[in-house]
């Protein structure tokens, strides 16, 4: 029986659509809420919004099982094609487009490129099944990805943003990230999500077994992502005052290069495992999770960042809106890859 799509993850981008929008509102007929958000903040850190960032990133990183990780080293040529689309290819791609599309921008360019750096650990899960991929595979993966971003996302960060634009001589790139808030911001928005987890997971499985914890917990917390993303969309939006008439054209500008980006990625990285004889059940699996982003995490850094009401936050709203509906379509070009190639 094909799987289909949660109620919540189905309508995805709508939901997303509705938070910018009620958040507009109440930001227009409420705009003393401005005050009240930020009076709640220690120094540069808001509190709702740091609550909600970490809630968003705890439930994709209680899933992953990494005791499955020595598995990875009985398919060194999966696994290698998978890390080297991962954390060369995709960033690098991500990097191109954010060039040759926002180069005017360099605030959208900064967010589209902590997109691109910030690789899938959750909704991979969602197409990979709904591909027929291999479960236990993207698993793996995802837990490779979650080790990868905890250990090198301020690194690709200050690689990417600080170091790369000048090397290619873009002059007009003025913008300069320190790579001690980013640390600080993965440490938190990531560190805590993590270590929450991998604690609670390893606790709780102890006490009532891995059957309940994958059928009664998981299934209880998972939506706690989506409810946390659209607090932080609406807060964002109630914030976003006059900019609000500017938005829908910057909402095109910044889905042409994730659009491009997603669909390169895709083919890319499927007729890359086809061409190695990779089997359908695992190229489905790489190529989605070579694909797909941490939306969770590029949205988090940039707010803690560059602000709450920074481009580069709103970019990474637009993340999620963008590849949900075209992550499903690639679903079903996979089907029909499989039948093509795989009969």
């Amino acid at each position: 029986m094909q799987p289909k799509l949660k109620f919540l993850d189905r309508y995805l981008t709508l939901w997303i659509f509705l938070a910018m929008a009620i958040g507009v509102g109440i930001g227009h007929y409420f705009p003393g809420i401005a005050h009240v958000t930020n009076s709640l903040s220690v120094g540069a850190t808001n509190i709702p919004l740091a609550i909600g960032l970490i809630l968003m990133m705890y439930p994709p990183l209680a899933k992953v099982d990494y005791s499955i990780l020595p598995l990875a080293v009985k398919d060194k040529k999966a696994i290698g094609i998978s890390l080297l689309l991962n954390w060369v290819i995709g960033p690098v791609l991500m990097f191109a487009l954010a060039v040759i599309f926002l180069r005017n921008e360099p605030d959208y360019m900064v967010g589209l490129i902590l997109i691109g750096l910030a690789r899938c650990i959750a909704m991979v899960i969602v197409w990979n099944d709904l591909a027929k991929g291999n479960r236990e595979y993207a698993a793996l993966l995802i837990a490779l990805n979650s080790i990868f971003q905890v250990f090198t996302y301020s690194f690709m960060v200050w690689l990417f943003i600080n170091i790369l634009p000048s090397k290619l001589g873009l002059a007009e790139f003025d913008v300069s990230v320190s790579i001690k808030d980013v640390t600080q911001s993965v440490l938190i928005y990531l560190g805590i999500p993590f270590l929450a987890g991998f604690v609670s997971r390893y606790i709780l499985i102890s006490i009532h077994g891995k059957e309940w914890f994958n059928r009664k917990f998981i299934p209880k917390v998972s939506p706690v992502t989506l409810y946390a993303l659209f607090f932080t969309i609406v807060l964002m939006f109630s914030l976003k005052g006059g900019k609000i008439l500017e938005l829908p054209m910057d909402v095109v500008k910044v889905a042409i290069p994730l659009v491009i980006y997603f669909v390169s990625m895709f083919f890319l990285s499927f007729f890359i495992n086809r061409s190695m004889n990779v089997p359908y059940e695992k190229n489905a699996s790489i190529a989605f999770t070579a694909t797909g982003n941490n939306f969770e995490l590029a949205i988090a850094v940039a707010i803690a960042v560059f602000g709450i009401h920074s481009p580069q936050a709103f970019v990474g709203v637009i993340g999620p809106l963008v590849e949900v509906p075209v992550l499903i379509l690639l679903v079903r070009a996979s089907l029909w890859l499989k039948s093509k190639y795989y009969s």
